[in-house]
């Protein structure tokens, strides 16, 4: 089996996952990254969530969602790491809090029969999974966010049909608490990166998800998808992406604004 996590090199440029600012905390064991088959995270040192997934699709390996079955997966912590840093099953139930993939599922389903059906079975620890409420995480109900990567596999000129991936929920002190078990993100964040004939290119996005009117929108309606400068997106996270602002051109990093995303299919990729 090939080398699991992820690859930063996968577009024959190195594209190191964002840089964290330094917070303590109590577990030593987050301060280093997870790796797992197609993908690593590493963990918010507070919150009991990822700060950041990366991960990488190989188009032209992918085996389809369907083909490879989920029954018989569950959700459970990742052993590496102590209980007390995850969000577990208690945050999830008798209530409308859905366990989200932040790796989407079906995006690592590829390479050998083997490594995807791993893959398949990485994707469900508690460590790739956020809180999300129903309206965002089914029936595709979060509009064009979980359809990103398929209209980005879809162009012309992409290279390898290869995509390079982070994401993650948008960390804000102010989030609301539930249970005194987690305080749950407003929002979540992806930037997607390729190469189209040569060029890398990336773009940033944000979606936000109303938690019973509490949410504070700022630009954001409900579970609306929004393209977003990568230096906004900075912003909002904290979190740093230099390798990304030192391989892609300035003028490939647009727009200057939030712009909204109704179609995925419709953005200028």
């Amino acid at each position: 089996m090939a080398e699991p996590g992820y690859d930063p090199d996968f577009l024959d440029t190195t594209l190191a996952p964002p840089q964290a600012p330094d917070e303590p905390g109590p577990f030593p064991e987050l301060e280093r990254p997870l790796d797992y088959v197609h993908f690593s995270l590493r963990m918010h040192p507070t919150r009991r969530l990822a700060w950041w997934v990366a991960w990488n699709i190989d188009g032209l390996r992918l085996f389809p969602g369907d083909s490879i079955s989920r029954s018989g997966e569950r959700f459970r912590a990742d052993p590496r790491i102590p209980a007390e840093a995850q969000t577990l099953d208690a945050a999830y139930a008798d209530n409308r809090l859905d366990r989200g993939h932040v790796a989407r599922r079906s995006d690592l389903l590829w390479g050998t029969l083997d490594e995807a059906r791993a893959a398949n079975s990485d994707s469900f620890h508690f460590t790739n999974i956020t809180p999300q409420l129903d309206d965002f995480n089914q029936s595709g109900r979060g509009g064009s966010w979980g359809l990103l990567e398929n209209a980005v596999l879809a162009q012309e000129g992409l290279e390898d049909r290869r995509l390079t991936l982070f994401a993650g929920p948008v960390l804000r002190a102010d989030d609301p608490d539930y249970r005194d078990i987690v305080q749950v993100p407003r929002e979540h964040w992806k930037v997607v990166c390729y190469r189209i004939e040569g060029q890398l290119r990336s773009k940033c996005f944000v979606l936000s998800q109303d938690l019973d009117g509490v949410v504070d929108r700022s630009f954001l309606d409900d579970f609306d998808t929004y393209l977003v400068p990568l230096e906004l997106l900075e912003e909002r996270t904290g979190l740093r992406f230099a390798s990304l602002r030192d391989a892609v051109p300035a003028g490939l990093r647009l727009p200057d604004g939030p712009v909204l995303v109704a179609d995925a299919e419709e953005v200028d990729w």
